[in-house]
């Protein structure tokens, strides 16, 4: 999700019907089309849906994940029997997927279809672009072409080599400037996108309807006075006459500039400077180029540096090997040598900068890392953004930190980031230097991608050509026309849990849910199995409902009313013990909600001996 080198490299109406949309949903996802206007009081939202005729030659456009979250990015172009795959990225998990590990996208509809499968096309080597390529390849077939960048090669065989069964992966590196023939019907020809990972690639993908710009993650380069330089790429892309731009949306809603690298360069190197004791910064692992250049100022001030993080320590490895990483052979150091030098020659990169419970920097605060420890005269700096779930979890972290006698300091203090998705500005001016008869927001949230487009018509595409999608819906693309079609394909989420791919249904993720929030309520029925009386009194155990030792009247009054529900069978007659669960689970549960207002979940058991 988070610059790259810099820019460089060649590139070488609606039918009228009502418009259609999915409703909105829990996580567990939209395969339904259920019509009605997407937002009335939006002009721009006004999508039309149509069909296109069968003899009318169209590309069919398919979002499988990323449009309705920030994660779980793959798309698909489809013309006759040839099928190209944008990026195959995984979804961290939500507070309404407890226990999961991440998600990744659903894949059902390209099975019966894998053979038509000409490449996969991948933009970057950020997790939610590649994290699901073991789990989909296997399924799809590891021999399709996989075309992209040298150091997303790198990064994607580093974790191929975490599945062990996943089979070799048949990856074909591609430059800025490349032009490849993936297929019959489809060509690519790739360009730098200034990122925060360095062989970011965006990719003019030529089809039989038009040329089709996909720009994954970006920014506009700025130098210190703000103004945006090596965007020449941008404009010999336009000169291509684009049918579609499909562009990123997460920063959309922001507006103003990205922040020049330059300028948070200048602030670290501020630090550096007047810090009087060790630097710690926290960033992410995938944050290379920032990495780069924070290895060149800290050469400058002669500290040596620390790495904590085993994926900091793996990325760091990748660049050095391919070159884009040249570091003094002394200025990396073991962690178990920090405590040979003063505190003023350290700095510390550390993975964490989220808050994440597992990550090297809240391990350093919880006193698990062994060899590094805060102390009064730390100075930690936070060069990353806030991804949006983690203020909590972020904030625990800095008060620790402050706690243990750090001085800590964000972005909101001083400018020590910057992000890799461009704000409006930014994206106003790729969209009006690319000039695309349409225009399709992808990447984010639907709020995101709605001010996508309200950028687009501020750069003069008509509202009528700004198409907002979901996730699953059909983009019919004529060389004349943008249509979004009634069909959709499935998209709910696949959810990996340990060593399970998608055998945690929804129904499971709901328990969970329920658990976390109302907790469970157990009766245990002992019954003689002659007679259907009571052998002892029933059993109660709650966890997370209420504490059975102060709540003393509740439990009688259940036990009572299983009682009540036991004897009202006749002794003669053989109950089912599925029925007499069903029973006690509805009638408990009602009662107990009358007297709590609450509803965990009930199980009952039944012991027949």
């Amino acid at each position: 999700m988070e610059q790259t080198q810099k820019t460089r490299g060649r590139v070488g109406h609606h039918t009228p019907r009502a418009t259609q949309h999915r409703t909105t949903r829990s996580p567990h996802r939209r395969t339904t089309p259920a019509s009605g206007p997407l937002h009335p009081t939006r002009k721009h939202t006004r999508t039309i849906t149509g069909t296109v005729a069968e003899h009318t030659k169209h590309v069919r456009f398919i979002p499988l994940g990323g449009l309705e979250e920030v994660g779980r990015n793959m798309s698909m172009f489809e013309y006759e029997n040839e099928i190209v795959i944008i990026d195959m990225g995984l979804q961290f998990p939500e507070e309404e997927t407890p226990g999961i590990d991440f998600i990744i996208p659903n894949i059902t509809s390209l099975i019966p279809k894998r053979k038509n499968i000409k490449g996969v096309i991948v933009t970057h080597g950020h997790y939610d672009h590649i994290g699901a390529i073991p789990y989909l390849m296997s399924k799809l077939g590891t021999d399709i072409p996989i075309y992209t960048a040298a150091f997303t090669k790198a990064i994607i065989n580093k974790r191929q080599d975490e599945f062990p069964n996943g089979g070799k992966l048949n990856i074909i590196t591609v430059k800025p400037g490349e032009k490849v023939r993936v297929s019959e019907h489809f060509s690519a020809e790739f360009f730098d996108a200034d990122h925060t990972i360095p062989d970011s690639l965006s990719v003019v993908l030529s089809t039989p309807v038009g040329n089709m710009v996909y720009c994954s993650d970006l920014k506009v380069t700025r130098d210190l006075a703000g103004e945006p330089h090596q965007i020449e790429v941008y404009k010999r892309v336009g000169e291509h006459g684009i049918h579609t731009l499909f562009l990123e949306s997460t920063n959309a809603w922001k507006p103003g500039k990205s922040v020049s690298e330059e300028t948070v360069i200048k602030n670290l190197d501020d630090f550096f400077v007047n810090a009087k004791g060790r630097l710690i910064i926290g960033l992410f692992a995938s944050l290379i180029t920032r990495v780069v250049d924070i290895f060149r100022v800290a050469e400058k001030h002669g500290r040596k540096i620390v790495l904590s993080g085993f994926s900091l320590k793996n990325n760091v490895q990748i660049a050095q090997n391919l070159g884009y990483l040249k570091a003094k052979k002394d200025t990396i150091i073991p962690i178990e040598q920090i405590s040979k030098y003063r505190d003023d020659q350290i700095l510390v990169l550390s993975t964490g900068a989220q808050g994440e419970a597992n990550a090297s920097l809240n391990k350093i605060v919880t006193g698990e890392n062994k060899n590094i420890s805060i102390k009064k005269g730390d100075t930690i700096i936070f060069s990353s953004s806030v991804i949006p779930g983690n203020e909590r979890p972020i904030q625990n972290l800095k008060d620790n930190l402050t706690r243990q006698g750090a001085r800590v300091y964000q972005t909101q203090h001083i400018d020590i980031h910057s992000s890799g998705h461009g704000p409006a500005e930014d994206l106003k001016l790729v969209t009006s230097l690319i000039k695309p008869k349409f225009f399709v927001p992808i990447h984010g949230m639907y709020f995101m991608r709605a001010a996508n487009t309200d950028l687009a018509q501020e750069t003069g595409i008509p509202e009528q050509n700004s198409i907002l999608l979901d996730n699953g819906q059909v983009l019919a693309l004529t060389p004349t026309k943008a249509v979004v079609t009634q069909e959709t394909v499935p998209t709910s989420y696949v959810m990996v849990d340990g060593l399970g791919v998608g055998d945690v249904e929804e129904v499971v993720v709901r328990d969970r849910v329920a658990l976390s929030q109302e907790g469970m309520f157990v009766m245990i029925v002992t019954l003689d199995k002659r007679t259907g009386r009571f052998l002892k009194n029933p059993d109660i155990i709650s966890r997370g409902f209420i504490y059975l030792k102060e709540n003393k009247d509740i439990i009688e009054e259940v036990r009572k009313k299983i009682r009540s529900i036991i004897s009202r069978i006749p002794h003669f007659q053989s109950v089912e013990p599925d029925y007499l669960k069903a029973l006690l689970r509805d009638q408990v549960g009602q009662h107990i909600y009358r007297a709590t207002k609450r509803r965990p979940m009930i199980i009952p058991v039944i012991i027949e001996v």
